[in-house]
């Protein structure tokens, strides 16, 4: 490794934390800063990319997989490094921010899988970045316990193999942080999130038998997966570890990625581990790309768009049969429901759908998926048991059958479903509560029975987006057709505001952030230039 030396490295504008120091030791921020001077600048290349192929797609509205790959494509002789021990099994992962409890409760939760969640489900306060560090290198020394302020109940570990394998997720390409920064330039969040966790617990990891394990998000090109690598190649070399202890499960949450599934997993060969199917940023990212390609890509309410439309349908499948031509994992999606402590029968019907969603992707050849609540593990493990037995997966399923053209992973006109009023409506009750939450450094969010996320704000604001400039018109319950306008989005966000008073009080509603939740989401969803992501102004605003 190389010798620890003072960090060049400024903290800027933050409040220092107890035990910060043990994250934000000279040497790790030293590697830290490595890391950006070596790979900021292709990372700033990239993003470019991703503007100029945005440019491209408005131009064509359409999509296609790349001929400069084919060859990567139609080699049917290479596959993705065989999985660690600690990885063999994801029947059941479940997901949730870092913070102490979450730490705590998703080691213990009987899921095989933790994604430990400094991204979407994480609003990136200092607070929240560091503490989230010191929680995992707590929990991987047995050093971590708390106790519940309110209910004055205790949690602790279980025994050791009784716990969740984590696999971190550090924040997207886009997002810099700013409490970090080198000469006046801000530290990708991604090196930051990535380079403290890896550096202060990979050789831990590997004394526990498992190892540094990472989910990707937000990515959108295989160029940015051979990023990744060659991130993880670097850092394995400087604390001297072996090549190909590193393993990522790459998020197919973009459109564009959907088109390079092959591409990202031969960019990451040697530490690849899977593909995962993210349901709320593709649909997202399915807007951002096509949002002025007219009528044939305005989606429905996002509620109505389930995994069961032919576009998602041919999105899932063809990530199946490319992870298990590939010998990767491949991972279902959300279940996004939080059982409910007083209303069993709200309870059983959404059990029942949980179940029967496990059951498709058990069936449909994922190896594993995904849950926001311990309390649905036992609902996922029971479908992903009933198909697996005691096998570890089913990558031996090679899903031959599966044939998907360029053309169906853009269909989205192929489903029934219109947008509604009331999902207007949804969209942006949905928008204000998980925003002012956010604001106040909350990144996963209960609202009407579900745990949202970013990816939950990014999809409400652009379907906002999307049918105003579209011109979408549905019927109101007032009477006549509407056309969805900048003044009905705001009459309903006004009427939100009411509520939400009326809901809380005066008190709890003054000392909440709610006009400038309100305030926000206007902005992202009315103005004429599409904010790229809704965290990157929220971030501006974000304190602490």
């Amino acid at each position: 490794m190389s010798a620890a030396a003072p960090s060049p490295l400024a903290i800027v504008d933050a409040e220092p934390l107890p035990r910060q120091d043990e994250v934000l030791t000279d040497a790790a921020l030293t590697f830290v800063a490595e890391l950006h001077r070596r790979f900021t600048p292709r990372r700033d290349e990239l993003l470019a990319r991703r503007t100029e192929r945005r440019a491209e797609i408005a131009r064509t509205s359409s999509l296609d997989f790349l001929p400069e790959t084919a060859a990567v494509r139609e080699d049917d002789s290479w596959r993705v490094a065989p999985a660690p021990a600690a990885l063999a099994d994801r029947r059941v992962e479940i997901t949730g921010p870092t913070d102490r409890k979450m730490t705590i409760n998703a080691l213990n939760s009987g899921a095989r899988i933790w994604l430990a969640d400094f991204e979407d489900a994480s609003a990136p306060t200092w607070q929240n970045v560091i503490g989230g560090q010191l929680n995992l290198r707590d929990a991987y020394r047995r050093r971590i316990d708390f106790t519940d302020p309110g209910s004055g109940k205790s949690y602790a570990l279980k025994a050791a193999d009784e716990l969740a394998t984590v696999v971190m997720r550090p924040r997207g390409w886009h997002l810099a942080e700013r409490h970090l920064q080198l000469d006046g330039e801000r530290i990708p969040g991604a090196l930051v999130d990535f380079g403290l966790y890896f550096f202060h617990n990979a050789q831990r990891l590997i004394e526990l038998g498992k190892g540094p394990y990472f989910y990707l998000p937000k990515t959108e090109s295989h160029l940015e997966a051979r990023l990744w690598n060659d991130v993880f190649v670097f850092a394995q070399e400087y604390v001297g570890i072996p090549q190909g202890t590193v393993r990522a499960t790459v998020l197919i949450e973009t459109i564009t990625a959907a088109y390079e599934m092959e591409e990202i997993l031969y960019e990451l060969r040697d530490h690849a581990s899977g593909l995962n199917a993210g349901r709320w940023d593709y649909l997202f990212s399915i807007v951002k790309n096509f949002r002025d390609g007219g009528s044939k890509f305005v989606l429905p309410d996002r509620n109505a768009v389930t995994m069961t439309a032919p576009f998602m349908r041919a999105y899932t499948e063809l990530l199946v049969r490319t992870c298990h031509k590939r010998g990767a994992h491949a991972i279902g999606g959300m279940a996004a429901f939080i059982p409910s402590r007083h209303d069993a029968e709200v309870n059983k019907v959404a059990f029942e759908k949980v179940r029967a969603d496990k059951d498709r992707e058990a069936a449909d050849g994922f190896d594993g998926s995904w849950v926001a609540h311990p309390g649905l593990v036992p609902v996922a493990m029971a479908s992903f048991d009933a198909v697996l037995g005691d096998r570890p997966n089913q990558k031996d399923r090679l899903r031959e059958d599966v044939s998907v053209a360029a053309g169906d992973l853009t269909a989205i006109d192929s489903l029934d479903a219109r947008p509604t009023y009331e999902g207007l409506r949804n969209a942006v009750q949905v928008g204000i509560r998980y925003i002012e939450a956010w604001l106040r450094g909350m990144g996963a969010v209960a609202i009407f029975n579900l745990m949202e996320d970013a990816a939950t704000a990014e999809i409400s604001r652009s379907q906002i987006w999307q049918w105003i400039n579209a011109g979408v018109e549905f019927p109101s319950p007032e009477g006549p057709d509407v056309r969805v306008t900048p003044d009905l989005a705001r009459r309903l966000a006004a009427e939100e505001l009411t509520a939400l008073r009326a809901e809380l009080g005066e008190e709890a509603f003054a000392a909440g952030r709610w006009q400038q939740a309100h305030d926000l989401l206007l902005t992202v969803a009315l103005d004429d230039d599409y904010a790229d992501f809704l965290t990157l102004p929220a971030y501006e605003q974000l304190r602490g």
